[in-house]
Order: structure tokens, then sequence, then C-alpha cells
């Protein structure tokens, strides 16, 4: 593979320990399909293929940042919330979960955490926090929720209310790991009060393509994608009340006027929040 200009790790090294440059990783291809730097070649490569099948899967990628920017202030401005867990943070870019908190309560915590070195080594020189709160960063994976769960108390106090957000993460863990009894872990960890927020990637929302992106995807990643259904991605509020909308297509979380004419009904995936009584 040639290096070029977007292959340089931060501070200008070509390599983050920790970190295979020959095999795409979610959080590069992700980058690369909203048009950032932080990506590597084969990163580029899967991102290509991907498209071939899905052109919108740049337009997913705004949307579900769109959620979860519109999540964060909703949680912290009218729900009270100053505490933020969020999990399979990505690269950071514009309106990140503690600028968005703490502009609404600069006193807000939040702890990122992503198993990416690449994604670490950014957090650490771009993401800081207000005066007033505290920004933390776990290097770990959401199938380790009792690491996650340690660092994080560092900085948060699970007394209080957290809002867990999962953000286009679940789908990365198969079934095989049972995802529905990690998300049960996080929240039952949290006291009542807390939130849980979700976007997960859709099997049956143009399911024939979405099959065969994927499949590519998969056939190239690090990390390959599991996509389920709207009553599988519910299934991880079980217990929990949802608010809003509920469990909906990407889409419909706005009100129709609020979302681009070629976005409805295109966006593969589930987004939901739900309350813990």
């Amino acid at each position: 593979m040639q290096r070029g200009p977007q292959d340089r790790a931060p501070g200008g090294s070509w390599l983050v320990p920790g970190f295979d440059t020959t095999v795409a990783n979610p959080a590069r291809v992700w980058n690369y399909w909203v048009g950032g730097k932080d990506n590597f070649a084969v990163d580029r490569e899967v991102g290509r293929k991907v498209l071939e099948l899905l052109p919108f899967m740049p337009m997913i990628a705004r949307y579900a940042r769109r959620f979860l920017v519109d999540a964060v202030r909703q949680l912290s401005a009218d729900c009270g919330i100053r505490q933020f867990l969020d999990i399979g943070t990505g690269l950071p870019t514009a309106d990140n979960t503690h600028e968005v908190a703490q502009r609404a309560a600069p006193e807000s915590r939040v702890v990122y955490v992503d198993n990416d070195p690449v994604v670490l080594a950014h957090a650490r020189a771009l993401l800081t926090s207000s005066p007033e709160g505290k920004t933390g960063y776990i290097a770990a994976d959401l199938r380790e929720p009792g690491t996650i769960l340690a660092g994080a108390g560092d900085i948060l106090d699970f007394r209080e209310p957290v809002a867990v957000l999962l953000v286009a993460v679940l789908h990365f863990v198969p079934d095989t790991d049972d995802p529905y009894r990690l998300v049960a872990r996080l929240m039952d960890a949290v006291p009542a009060g807390s939130y849980l927020a979700i976007v997960h990637a859709a099997s049956d929302i143009q399911a024939g393509p979405v099959a065969e992106s994927m499949g590519r995807y998969n056939q190239m990643s690090s990390t390959p994608i599991t996509m389920r259904t709207r009553g599988q991605v519910a299934r991880f509020f079980d217990g929990l009340d949802l608010t809003g909308p509920g469990v909906v297509p990407l889409d419909e979380w706005w009100p129709p006027d609020e979302v681009e004419y070629g976005a409805l009904g295109m966006l593969a995936g589930y987004a939901g929040i739900a309350r813990k009584p």
C-alpha cells in the first residue's frame, strides 16, 4: 500500500502502536464516508465498494451523527442529564458529545470509550473539557463492560443518572457475544433516571442492497457487521421506557420536513432513546 497524505497518524508519525493499516477499520471507513482525512487506502477501498451498492451511506453517517447531537442536547437540556458514557466514540468531529453537553451544562462529565488506537490518539489530542466539567477516555471494547464501568467510575458517579450512548456500535457485536447481555450489564450499573440511546444498522430496510453491500464490507473489514431487524433492535430496550417516537427508522426520528427528500425511506438504521424507570 502506498502512503499518501491521509495515511499519517496524529502528530505526523506513520504508525500508532496497536493498529493494522492493511485491514479496514470501521471508524476509519466511517471517517472516509463523511469526508474525513483520518483513513488509509484499505479503508477507502472498502468504503468505495460499499458505496457502489449503497451510495447513501454518507447520508446515513451524517444522520447518525445528527441523532447523537440531538439526543445529547435533549438529554442535557430537557432531561437534566449531566453524565454521558459514549461507547464506540469514533474519530472526533464537530459537535462531539462533551461539546454539546457542556454547552447546555458546563459541569457535564463525559467518558469516551473506543478500542481503536487511532481514535484514542485523536481523542487525547482534540477532546478537551470545560473547566467546570470533566472528560475522560477509555481504551476498551463494548464486550468488556466490566472494564468500561471500572474506568468510567473514575469520572462518572454511578449514584446519579447516566446517559449510555451506543450510536452505530452494537451492530459490530455478533450474536455469539450476546449483545443483549452486554447492554443489560451496562444499564444494570446505572441508577433509575438514566437513559440509553442507540443507533443500529437495519437488516429489513433496503434489505437487498444492504445485505449485498454489508457482505462486501464484512469480507474486507476487521470488524464485521451484524444487521438486525426492528424487533431485534427494540429488544435492547427491554425493561426501559421508550421516549419520543420509539424505535423507528433513522429518517423517522425527525419530522419529514426536517429530513432531506432523498433520505426518506433510505436510511438503513434504527434509532431509539429510553429511560430506566
